[in-house]
């Protein structure tokens, strides 16, 4: 099958059905703030950080992780649940599983911060660690052995939905918003705030952002077909949550719909926007989840050339603590 075929065949999620996963993830899910964050040389800029470090999980990965549990629950009791993630998805899913009494099998790449892999062990979840390039393999292989339910981190209408909430609730704290910035990996996240964004205001630009050094993304969509990059490329940048080689089919139909435009950061700006997240906005940010405000920061989306109202999604603060000491140190 190829990428042509591929998109045709994927489902595009609705807005019915990210209003669905809104009312199905409350009990869980923190509607989370949009902090206020001045830019550095002009205070009077506003970015409007749509704080998704804040969950009880540290990222945004749980709303999806919960819209695709709930509606397989009867199931995931009787079987257990199997995912594979580098650290955000993994602890959401662990993190379900105990409050919801599942079982709960992680695969995790070798590379993925050990802060992140004992996050998830702590909460009660076996972990797999396995080569990077043999993340997604592995959980399917589990799932196929042991009747586990799969909760993919990004390639689902279920996932995609869940993380749609956060445009939902974008759109209506920010009634007047022009452009929505959004990381972009798998894309899970983006496509759902997509989705949403545009049927309730079809004028607003969603933008995507991705580390440069892991910009398949980027490259999909300027040649107009999913591309994917080798894992030792992607594996470079320090936003670890960002290092999927290759968007996902299901996200890649919604890219190609909705999304305005893809832009890349580099590793510098990644890291200046952490400590600028941390200082003037007291948003703790690990690097992927610091990458839109990083676009903001440094007139890379141009949203700063449209006068209206900007919003970054914040999408997780799940940092390494030597990592975060660092990038706060004063420059010398």
């Amino acid at each position: 099958m190829g990428p042509t075929d591929a998109v045709a065949e994927a489902t595009l999620v609705t807005l019915n059905d990210i209003e669905a996963a809104a009312d199905r993830i409350g009990d869980l899910v923190l509607r989370t703030p949009l902090v206020q964050l001045p830019h550095p040389q002009s205070p009077d800029r506003i970015l409007h950080c749509k704080a998704e470090c804040l969950q009880p999980t540290g990222a945004f990965k749980l709303r999806g992780a919960y819209n695709t549990i709930a509606q397989v629950l009867d199931q995931a009791r009787a079987n257990g649940i199997v995912a594979q993630s580098s650290g955000n998805h993994a602890r959401a899913v662990a993190w379900l599983a105990r409050r919801l009494s599942l079982r709960a099998v992680i695969v995790m790449p070798d590379a993925a911060p050990p802060t992140k892999i004992d996050a998830v062990r702590e909460l009660g979840a076996d972990v797999e660690v396995v080569p990077s390039a043999l993340r997604d393999v592995r959980a399917h292989e589990l799932a196929a052995e042991h009747g586990y339910v799969h909760v993919p981190p990004y390639d689902d209408p279920r996932i995609i939905a869940g993380q749609g909430t956060v445009g939902l609730e974008i759109v209506q704290q920010l009634p007047e918003v022009s452009t929505v910035l959004v990381p972009i990996s798998g894309g899970g996240l983006i496509s759902g705030i997509a989705t949403a964004v545009k049927a309730l205001k079809p004028e607003t630009r969603v933008i995507g952002v991705e580390p440069e050094l892991a910009a398949d993304a980027a490259q999909s969509l300027r040649e107009g077909r999913r591309i994917s990059w080798d894992p030792q490329l992607t594996y470079r940048t320090v936003a670890d949550g960002l290092r999927t080689p290759a968007i996902g089919v299901h996200p890649w139909a919604h890219v190609q719909r909705y999304v305005d435009d893809i832009v890349t950061v580099t590793e510098d700006q990644i890291l200046a926007a952490m400590r600028h997240l941390a200082l003037a906005g007291r948003l703790v940010a690990e690097p992927s989840g610091a990458v839109a405000a990083a676009a903001w920061l440094h007139n890379i989306a141009g949203a700063e050339n449209d006068g209206g109202a900007v919003a970054a999604v914040v999408s997780g603060g799940s940092v390494d603590p030597a990592l975060l000491a660092a990038v706060l140190q004063p420059a010398s």
